[in-house]
């Protein structure tokens, strides 16, 4: 072997390839990296080394995933192709030895020795022996592959080089990667090609093997083929003779022409039945479209178009159970008892089709199932949440194969009436892409004067649904698609109080846990202490499903300690709560300071867990007029914020402010908790009042909330949730709470203890409330002409002697 200088070129890693001494190769490169290499290459003598690599997967493979022998190539044409890659013709060189990775960045170049072949002496005969194996061992691998490239052979005849002709047929034939590594790394040109006859021959005893499996997996298929017409003539001879599964057919056909008649169904339905029947028995008993008809008229005959339960219209009785099963959720009762005694009036009136929107575990789908078991109907209840496919409403044509009718046909099969109560859950989570808009799918079903003929895409017959009651559930009515809201009458579930929280865990969550546990009543009590501690202190949530898993978890600690210290009663008190579900993870709500302080204000806001105590801190320093909003504000509050600073500006000679302050102050509004989101108008009048108080050094009252939304001429707008944000001031020991004038009416829905514990202020303008909110001992501003309230303002709030522990001061 002649030994070469080292020279250091770019270099290419391949995945699965291996690039041959005077062979023609051309590959696709979307690498980076190699992509990198191939142009330093070009930009060069055009010449590159290309060097396999032993794992295809590593992306950037290191010197020791590398082979060591790799061919220089020379590049003869590249074609830069969309997205960056690069397909590239190369012809290869020599062989060459890698001695080192000079660089991997920002491509890969290797130092390498150039390679010759070395011929043995005295080898000819050998070689001659070999060349003519080879032929013959190609020739048979031509006949084996017959569509393999017929030009391999002319090439293996033209060549007396026994180093080309194995670089040739490892190059161009279909082998292991690694073999073609092992002919690479062979530099005696004679051994090359001997290690290339056992490969090929190698091959050709593979490819013998599944020629014989070919053969007889054809011949099995040809035996298949002959039973089967065999059989076909089988089946004729019987049908000439009146045996065999001609009968059976005409069993099968009398059958479902009984099944049709007897299903009481409409004349329409019953002419489409015969017709599918009719053509169910033109078609070959085992045939693919007689499995499809079949499918239709089971699907159809389990639909109940004529069977329907006998429904209760006892005003008495559905007002006992659903008290039975519920507490507090008056409107929804009242609604359901208001149908009752229309329906046992009018019986022919249509059923209503309701939507019970409220936040979560409020208890709206376990009152839909309360009401079918009040009005004797089954329950047939459907969860619309993630679906995007307008297709699972209404069902897909029976064209398609696996077609199935939509979820409301389902439902009326599985609960085998034609007027159930249908829950469909959560139908504010509908969603919608390229396939269809479930929504738009349900406006026929919920609309009473359409849903008598409604049809699905599978069945194509007209069902009437007018019969069935409908209640739909929602968290939040502003994501239903118009339309379909226009549809249904909506009722609005607000968050429970704690007293009615109270009432629930006492008459349904822990008996239905005791009993879930097997603990019996006298074996575990709960005071009242403990349960308003669980309820302020380890929840909070306008439902009750956390406490109901913090009740299993008392459940689960008592059962303990009856099985353990075989206690007969384990009576829990608040005192033991921290022993049997560790702290608190919840404080008291308490914002009550003990002094006026300048610049702090009360808020109330309204979240999907009810309502919450919303503080506002105002600074103001020397500057130059800049307006700082801080605490993950909203597009919306930014904007009140802005209005109510107008507003201030407006009023700045009558407040006794310096008019210039909105060029020498800086203004600084922060909202505490600034981890959460914050958003909406109803914070105007807060921020205002904080932001007067800050500039004209009078104090807030601490015992003050207020929520409303601010115009730029300082009117108060009515806002939303006050049933929930009174509930929150009561929680953090509030006495007086400011609520916009318009909002006067929504205080008939307040609770009772709420509104006996707080006194309302109503403000239509800001300028009326100013001298109630602040305190303007020491300054002079301008002095509002009234004070709009719901009577008298009291020092102290009235006394209510059942208010819970949890919110006395």
């Amino acid at each position: 072997m002649i030994e070469h200088e080292n020279e250091r070129i770019p270099m290419i890693a391949l995945r699965g390839l291996s690039a041959f001494p005077s062979m023609i190769l051309n590959f696709d490169i979307e690498r980076p990296k190699s992509v990198a290499a191939l142009n330093d290459a070009m930009n060069g003598d055009r010449r590159i080394f290309l060097l396999a690599q032993r794992d295809m997967g590593a992306e950037e493979p290191t010197e020791d995933e590398l082979y060591s022998v790799g061919t220089i190539a020379n590049i003869r044409q590249i074609l830069r192709m969309p997205g960056g890659g690069v397909r590239v013709l190369v012809e290869g060189l020599r062989r060459a030895k890698m001695i080192s990775l000079a660089a991997v960045r920002p491509f890969y170049k290797a130092d390498v020795e150039p390679l010759t072949d070395s011929y043995p002496p005295g080898a000819a005969e050998e070689c001659e022996a070999l060349l003519r194996q080879t032929k013959q061992l190609v020739a048979r691998f031509n006949q084996l592959i017959p569509n393999h490239a017929a030009d391999m052979m002319t090439a293996v005849a033209a060549s007396t080089d026994p180093g080309y002709i194995a670089d040739y047929l490892a190059q161009n034939m279909h082998i292991a990667h690694e073999d073609k590594q092992r002919v690479l790394e062979q530099l005696d040109p004679v051994a090359r090609l001997e290690l290339v006859n056992e490969i090929v021959a190698h091959e050709n005893e593979v490819l013998e093997v599944e020629g014989e499996l070919r053969q007889k997996t054809h011949e099995r298929l040809m035996a298949n083929q002959r039973e089967s017409i065999l059989r076909e003539q089988m089946k004729t001879i019987q049908y000439e003779l009146g045996m065999g599964e001609e009968n059976e057919a005409a069993g099968e056909e009398e059958e479902y022409k009984k099944k049709i008649e007897e299903l009481g169904a409409p004349a329409e339905v019953t002419e489409k039945l015969m017709k599918e029947l009719s053509r169910l028995s033109k078609q070959g008993f085992g045939s693919a479209e007689a499995s499809v008809i079949r499918n239709y008229l089971d699907t159809c005959l389990a639909v109940p178009w004529n069977k329907s339960t006998e429904e209760r219209v006892s005003v008495e009785e559905t007002r006992r159970i659903l008290d039975e099963d519920h507490y507090g959720l008056q409107k929804v009762k009242e609604r359901i008892l208001e149908f009752v005694a229309v329906r046992q009036i009018a019986p022919d009136l249509k059923s209503p089709i309701i939507c019970l929107v409220g936040p979560p575990g409020t208890g709206k789908t376990s009152i839909g199932m309360s009401v079918a078991r009040a009005l004797n109907r089954k329950l047939a209840r459907i969860s619309l949440g993630g679906i995007h496919d307008e297709a699972d409403i209404r069902g897909h044509r029976k064209t398609y194969i696996g077609a199935m009718p939509g979820r409301i046909i389902n439902a009326l099969t599985q609960a085998g009436s034609n007027n159930p109560l249908m829950l469909l859950d959560e139908v504010d989570k509908l969603g919608s892409d390229y396939r269809g808009d479930p929504s738009a799918a349900l406006l026929e079903a919920l609309d009473s004067e359409q849903n008598f003929a409604f049809r699905d895409h599978y069945l194509e017959l007209p069902f009437d649904l007018s019969n069935v009651l409908f209640i739909t559930t929602a968290n939040n009515s502003s994501t239903i698609p118009a339309p379909l809201l226009d549809r249904m009458e909506v009722i609005e579930l607000s968050s429970y109080t704690d007293e009615e929280k109270l009432h629930i865990v006492k008459e349904h969550l822990l008996p239905k846990q005791r009993k879930k546990h097997g603990l019996k009543a006298r074996q575990l009590k709960l005071t009242d202490g403990a349960i308003r501690e669980l309820i302020s202190s380890y929840t909070r949530e306008s439902g009750v499903r956390v406490l109901e898993r913090e009740l299993a978890a008392i459940c689960r600690k008592a059962a303990v300690k009856v099985a353990e210290e075989e206690k007969k009663t384990v009576t829990v008190k608040p005192q033991m709560l921290e022993e049997l579900l560790g702290p608190r993870k919840y404080k008291p709500e308490s914002s009550a300071w003990a002094k006026p302080e300048v610049g702090l204000a009360h808020g109330l806001a309204w979240t999907s867990v009810g309502g919450v105590m919303l503080d506002v801190e105002v600074n103001v320093v020397d500057g130059m007029g800049k307006l700082e909003l801080t605490g993950n504000l909203g597009s919306v509050m930014q904007e009140s914020a802005r209005a109510g600073l107008s507003y201030v500006r407006s009023r700045s000679e009558m407040l006794g402010i310096d008019p210039n302050f909105h060029r020498t102050k800086d203004i600084h509004i922060h909202f505490p908790d600034g981890a959460t989101p914050k958003d909406g108008p109803s914070a105007g009048i807060t921020m205002t009042l904080a932001v007067i108080s800050a500039l004209t050094g009078a104090p807030v009252r601490p015992d003050t909330a207020m929520t409303g939304e601010i115009t730029l001429r300082g009117r108060v707008m009515p806002i939303g949730g006050l049933k929930e944000k009174t509930r929150a001031a009561l929680r953090a020991g509030m006495k007086n709470v400011i609520i916009p004038q318009d909002n006067e009416s929504d205080l008939e829905e307040i609770d009772p203890d709420v509104k006996n514990a707080l006194n309302f202020i109503l403000a239509d303008n800001i300028d009326s409330v100013l001298h109630f909110a602040l305190d303007f001992t020491g300054v002079e501003p301008w002095k509002p002409e009234k004070t709009e309230a719901l009577g008298p303002i009291p020092a102290s709030p009235p006394v209510v002697p059942d208010r819970p522990a949890a919110v006395q001061q």
